[in-house]
């Protein structure tokens, strides 16, 4: 089971803002287990901290800004994307100032250093969201578009579309976030001349030039226009009839445009506050469609707070019956673990087919059969057991005793026909033969039963 991250030591980038043009400085920090990303302001009174999720979005213009209590931060998708990309899952970001620094529009330089300083695994557990069904967002007014699908790890899908000769459609991929690095950090931001007018109006774009941002000429307009646009931005007069690309640097890549795109999409879904295992397929994206498919998800994941363990029945299991029978003393009709489809260092993942012949209906609701709770927790129990055992040489010779129930909680009835999956973990590491295990139990989706234990390893006497 994969572990949290966070950096082995702190970085500090410094440059411009794009939209303020101030000289700023932004520190990356490692930070504890469970923290997430977090955004503090230096530079202001108390230092206040923003968490870095998607209901602190409050503005999505050019660019993601958050903001908590009046205070807000912008331009943050860039550094979002790389610490989400290379797994970073907490740390404390210090800015002094109102905006990250533009740098050379793309994400490259915060990879270099994410790199260079490397990271800490940390004891907790890394929590994935695993999609398990279609989610889509539509916007009819943009025909924008975000699907979610099911998948074995985190990639995305991105096509742009522009009205534009310069810029028609473009397609980008990334299949492993393990080339982020050299597929999509160094792709930059980009603007269309059209647009600058406006965005200068509106007070943005102050620190833009051709060093931070793919200018698109794509539209002629008169060459006096254009010469005061040239005189504006600070950049030398050119020829108005010549259409195409303006900037310093060539493109990196034909579709540089529609891979930066998808280096946006993945720092705003790194606002969603845990890692993801599904396909994204974005059409049309920005900053907008991205935060509301955002702010989604993170509504989903409240709902479904405790997730099933994926159960593939094609799967050959990891323990049998026979092998649970060699393992727990527990015989007909008290063997309550039908096999195990996963297990690791502190967790373990069981199942049980409830079937209609089960003994204890007979006398438990027998007009309306139900599974009792008692055995429920029983079941739940058998399989900690065989986690426990697992941590020991020649677990044959050893038996697992529970100590202590505690917060047992029952959500649904259990009928027959129902497939019980059950999921226990470790609280904490087994110490003199005593562990503290939490379980759940599912049925499909939802939880039906909860608790926490205690047991205790002792040596079979008859070994």
């Amino acid at each position: 089971m994969l572990k949290q991250k966070t950096l082995k030591d702190s970085f500090s980038l410094s440059g411009k803002g794009l939209h303020t043009g101030l000289n700023l400085t932004v520190t990356f920090n490692p930070a504890p287990e469970n923290h997430g990303y977090k955004i503090q302001r230096t530079d202001l009174e108390g230092q206040p901290v923003i968490d870095a999720v998607a209901e602190n979005v409050v503005e999505t213009t050019r660019g993601t800004v958050l903001a908590k209590n009046n205070v807000k931060v912008s331009t943050v998708e860039h550094g979002m994307a790389a610490l989400y990309a290379l797994g970073i899952d907490n740390c404390l970001i210090q800015v002094n100032g109102p905006e990250f620094p533009i740098l050379d529009g793309s994400a490259q330089y915060y990879v270099k250093e994410i790199e260079r300083v490397g990271f800490e695994e940390q004891n907790a557990v890394k929590d994935f969201y695993i999609i398990k069904s279609k989610t889509e967002f539509r916007d009819e007014k943009t025909g924008s578009s975000i699907i979610l699908l099911p998948d074995e790890s985190f990639s995305l899908n991105v096509l742009v579309s522009y009205d534009s000769i310069i810029l028609p459609n473009q397609f980008a991929t990334l299949e492993d976030m393990g080339k982020f690095k050299d597929e999509v950090a160094a792709s930059r931001t980009f603007v269309f001349v059209r647009e600058i007018e406006p965005l200068l109006q509106a007070g943005l774009i102050k620190g833009g030039d051709l060093d931070n941002a793919i200018v698109i000429y794509e539209r002629e307009m008169s060459q006096e226009n254009f010469d005061k646009l040239a005189d504006v931005m600070g950049v030398p007069h050119m020829d108005a009839k010549q259409l195409g690309y303006i900037n310093h640097k060539p493109l990196v890549w034909p579709n540089e445009c529609a891979r930066h795109k998808l280096l946006d999409v993945i720092g705003d879904m790194a606002l969603i506050g845990k890692p993801i295992k599904g396909r994204i397929i974005a059409t049309r994206p920005g900053h907008t469609i991205n935060n509301k498919f955002a702010r989604q998800m993170r509504k989903e994941i409240r709902l479904h707070e405790i997730q099933a363990p994926t159960y593939d029945c094609n799967r050959p299991p990891i323990m049998d019956v026979n092998r649970i029978r060699e393992l727990l003393p527990h015989r007909y009709p008290m063997q309550l673990v039908d096999k195990v489809i996963e297990i690791g260092a502190n967790y373990i993942v069981g199942v049980k087919n409830v079937t209609a012949n089960e003994p204890f209906f007979v006398g438990h609701f027998p007009q309306e059969p139900v599974m009792p709770g008692v055995l429920q927790i029983e079941a739940m129990a058998q399989t900690g057991g065989l986690l426990v055992l697992n941590s020991v040489d020649e677990p044959e010779r050893y038996s697992t005793y529970f100590l202590k129930i505690d917060g047992v909680k029952f959500r649904q009835k259990v009928v027959p026909g129902d497939t019980l999956i059950f999921r226990v973990e470790l609280l904490a590491p087994i110490r003199r033969g005593v562990s503290t295990m939490k379980g759940y139990v599912f049925v499909g989706e939802k939880v039906v039963c909860e608790a926490e234990f205690m047991a205790q390893i002792v040596k079979n006497k008859y070994n």
